[in-house]
């Protein structure tokens, strides 16, 4: 009886030594990142519309019902969350933001923490929402969230706190070898890196010291709001795009928002979702 189950036993074991190699090649494919996508939103801005303030909220509310239907790893809102830094507004914000099913990160705008900021409005805005700088890990990519108020428009002792803060969040990921994608408020520049200071940009020294930065610390894009108006530059590699806001678009663009992408390669793309009537 035993000599007629040996064989079987021999085929089994065949088996399992085929397979195994199998094994290990599927355990090594599922490891590998399968890539990530997440949502910019601009400028949801409660209280700038042309519709009036009640618009502005369901425009938001909308982006929020279909980015829950797309179940995207988190969402970013790059700045000018309310028009006016008001309680009531920065409430009405927060109530629309929880209905998210996703984590949800906010750059602080210019209208958020007034023009120029101070240390009142910079505690005001910091009790209401939180950090208006930080960084956070998703799947190896470094997010770092900036205060380009504080580019734009320096404040004693927090500017430099900020950038100080900011170059050793940028040499870590270097040394982490991990990808980095920047998100703010204020784009560096509207069409070529060494244009003249307007009122939606970044001074030119300032600009020239972030995108040296940029380039020697492996930042593959920048995501930032601001302009009302979809702008999308490229420079050394590096992608800038201010999307489309919820609120209001001056070249009268649909509402809507941003799907960003970064595959198992770390190719990023993005695409446009317009808010659904």
């Amino acid at each position: 009886m035993n000599r007629e189950r040996l064989p079987v036993c021999r085929i089994v074991w065949g088996l399992l030594c085929l397979l195994q190699p199998l094994a290990a090649q599927v355990t090594a494919e599922e490891a590998k990142s399968p890539g990530i996508q997440f949502v910019q939103i601009c400028d949801t801005q409660l209280g700038f519309g042309e519709k009036g303030y009640e618009q502005d909220v369901e425009s938001f509310r909308q982006a929020v019902r279909q980015i829950n239907a797309m179940k995207p790893a988190f969402v970013v809102i790059c700045g000018d969350l309310v028009h006016k830094p008001e309680p009531q507004a920065f409430a009405d914000f927060k109530e629309v933001m929880a209905e998210l099913e996703v984590p949800c990160r906010c750059a602080a705008g210019n209208h958020d923490l007034g023009h120029p900021p101070t240390a009142a409005s910079l505690a005001k805005y910091r009790e209401a929402i939180g950090k208006d700088y930080y960084s956070f890990k998703h799947q190896g990519i470094t997010f770092v969230v900036v205060n380009t108020e504080f580019w734009k428009a320096p404040v004693e002792g927090e500017t430099a706190a900020h950038d100080r803060w900011f170059e050793e969040t940028l040499r870590q990921a270097k040394a982490d070898s991990s990808p980095v994608i920047v998100a703010g408020h204020h784009p560096l520049f509207l069409k070529k890196a060494d244009e003249k200071e307007e009122y939606f940009n970044i001074p030119p020294e300032k600009r020239a010291e972030i995108l040296r930065l940029f380039k020697e610390n492996g930042v593959v894009a920048m995501l930032s709001g601001h302009t009302h108006r979809l702008v999308e530059n490229e420079y050394e590699g590096i992608q800038f795009l201010s999307g489309e806001a919820t609120s209001k678009n001056f070249d009268k663009r649909p509402f809507g928002f941003r799907v960003w992408e970064v595959d198992e390669a770390g190719k990023v793309s993005h695409r446009f979702v317009a808010l659904e009537e």
